[in-house]
């Protein structure tokens, strides 16, 4: 028997800058939906949406139009995959950190997880310097959306510490104190590999926790990551030319599930 393993695919958004015609919009919706049901196709069970191409990021808030954008977007691939019959669940990620929004966009389509970049501690980013806000993220989840699942990164990529400490001491606090209800580990950039060192850690601190990798994951790892983990979020290898811009490649993206798979069976 195969443990509960989320294999979660990555709809990464075009720009969705306030000047877009409707007509712009919808051509952003049709890829975004066109990728969704090609990872469902493929037989990932978690599928992600993120405003990847609204570079550079705001650091929290983001404009109203970015969340009614995102909305709409959400909602459409919600519809087309319950058309086909589809049973994948959907995440939300509103970059940089967001969470309040994402939790809206949820509430909205019935997602069934947001991902917080940065839920505690403080992290000097491209951005500049962010705060977590667990306090209000997890008490907003409870009172609009207690279903909704918050999963939280910990030393998220394109970041550092403020000030840092002790790798299983985080992990503690952001799985006890936090209330993630799952932990991302990613590599140090999008696409960079995980620390095969950094992940035992966080296993051996929290050995009851969901762990997810967050990034930088390779048919080529998987044989060493697997029994560390409880799920693999992948956006870039599963790309056409394994560019994170470039529309899904379904023939790539199935063979990524069947290797989990595979893995999964041993």
């Amino acid at each position: 028997m195969t443990k509960a393993f989320s294999i979660v695919g990555m709809v990464h958004l075009a720009g969705l800058p306030p000047q877009l015609t409707a007509q712009e919009l919808s051509a952003v919706e049709k890829v975004a939906v066109d990728d969704a049901l090609a990872l469902q196709a493929a037989g990932f069970n978690a599928i992600m949406i993120e405003n990847f191409g609204d570079t550079p990021f705001y650091p929290d808030r983001v404009p109203a139009h970015t969340v009614a954008s995102m909305t709409r977007i959400a909602h459409s691939i919600s519809l087309a995959l319950e058309q086909e019959s589809g049973t994948s669940k959907i995440g939300i990620n509103v970059l940089r950190n967001d969470a309040l929004s994402a939790l809206s966009i949820a509430k909205a389509i019935d997602a069934t997880f947001i991902r917080v970049n940065i839920l505690m501690g403080a992290m000097v980013t491209d951005q500049g310097i962010i705060e977590g806000k667990a306090h209000e993220v997890i008490r907003t989840r409870n009172q609009l959306n207690p279903g909704c699942e918050v999963w939280a990164d910990l030393r998220v990529k394109h970041a550092a510490s403020l000030a840092p400490r002790e790798l299983s001491d985080e992990a503690k606090d952001l799985w006890k104190r936090s209330g993630a209800d799952a932990i991302i580990v990613s590599g140090a950039r999008t696409g960079a590999p995980l620390d095969l060192t950094e992940l035992r850690t966080i296993k051996q601190a929290i050995p009851e926790s969901r762990v997810i990798a967050g990034s930088g994951v390779t048919p080529e790892q998987l044989e060493e990551l697997v029994p560390l983990l409880d799920g693999i979020i992948v956006g870039s290898w599963i790309k056409k030319e394994g560019l994170a811009n470039n529309p899904v490649d379904l023939n790539r993206a199935k063979s990524f599930i069947k290797a989990v798979q595979d893995e999964l069976a041993k």
